[in-house]
């Protein structure tokens, strides 16, 4: 399949993704008990005139999809309403809470990746005691849930020690890098264990391979062997466990957030969640969703850069 007709292809699933995704986001969120009109009326019963009043000043009086359609074409401009409970503009509230979120997931990725792939290579490469010790370390942080991980370095490294701060973002980049050292941990923990033992596997499945005992024979060092016969064709499983995990650190985020008093999307979404702001939740949605299938389209692009005789495709 050549590159153009691939990006096409994916670009139309995109498309058709967040068509779908957006309008069960926008439909169901109608259906939950009393709507929008029950938090506009709060606890007050409304005249005939009061609720249609209410109902034109927000469009409720208009059909569904004239309603969604018009949503919608307002969200590609960058413009997802207005926010029934901040009472300003849904576009806003999520540009200044955007960099918190995507600085902690871009640091936990890190983590997970040098983390996750050295402790997998060494694993395999180290049998025995070594080996032994990893694999006793991920399982652990792989049962270990996030809010528990979390909860445990605040005590310890924030409130015990004093090496960080409890909560907050932080201000400017050293500073924000400091302050969510110990989020990205918590976040990536339980990751890195899991691509630690992915990359554990594929390494050492590619250690018993014929051309690398031919490699062996030919006199070539442990370390040739490993860099130039043994991580590249390693790497296609590692590259898909790792493009998975980052996008479910999106949603991972949300508790995260919430441990370290992070004022990011996903405390923002939960905040609205339970405000039933519905323009907010529907607008932290749609923007999560298009982060996750963006991120899926990485993949599938790096699987091509890694090992060119994939066409772009072939490897999912």
């Amino acid at each position: 399949m050549s590159w153009p007709l691939f990006l096409a292809r994916r670009l139309a699933a995109l498309v058709a993704v967040l068509l779908v995704t957006s309008f069960l986001v926008y439909g169901l969120l109608y259906l939950v008990p009393g709507g929008p009109m029950a938090f506009l009326l709060g606890n007050r019963s409304g005249s005939p005139e009061q609720i249609a009043a209410i109902r034109h000043e927000y469009r409720l009086d208009d059909p569904f999809l004239i309603r969604y359609f018009g949503w919608l074409g307002d969200a590609l401009r960058g413009d997802f309403g207005q926010s029934l409970v901040y009472r300003q503009g849904v576009s806003d509230l999520m540009s200044t809470r955007l960099a918190t979120t995507g600085l902690l997931v871009l640091y936990a990725t890190v983590i997970i990746v040098v983390a996750g792939v050295g402790l997998g290579v060494l694993g395999a490469l180290r049998r025995g005691t070594v080996d032994a010790v990893i694999s006793l370390v991920n399982s652990i942080f792989l049962a270990t849930p996030t809010f528990v991980v979390g909860v445990l370095l605040v005590i310890v490294f924030a409130l015990g020690l004093g090496w960080f701060p409890v909560f907050g973002p932080g201000t400017g980049l050293p500073d924000r890098l400091y302050h969510l050292t110990l989020p990205a941990i918590a976040l990536s923990l339980g990751s890195a264990a899991f691509l630690a033992r992915i990359t554990r596997a594929s390494v050492g499945e590619e250690l018993r391979r014929e051309h690398v005992e031919t490699a062996r024979s030919r006199g070539f060092s442990q370390s040739h062997i490993v860099r130039r016969h043994v991580l590249r064709n390693a790497s296609i499983p590692v590259v898909t466990v790792t493009g998975l995990t980052v996008a479910g650190l999106i949603a991972g985020s949300v508790v995260v957030e919430n441990i370290f008093a992070l004022d990011g999307l996903g405390s923002l979404l939960v905040r609205a969640i339970l405000q039933r702001d519905f323009a907010v939740v529907q607008g932290v949605v749609l923007v999560l969703v298009t982060a996750f299938v963006l991120i899926n389209l990485a993949v599938d692009v790096c699987y091509s850069l890694i090992d060119p005789r994939l066409s772009p495709g072939e490897a999912t």
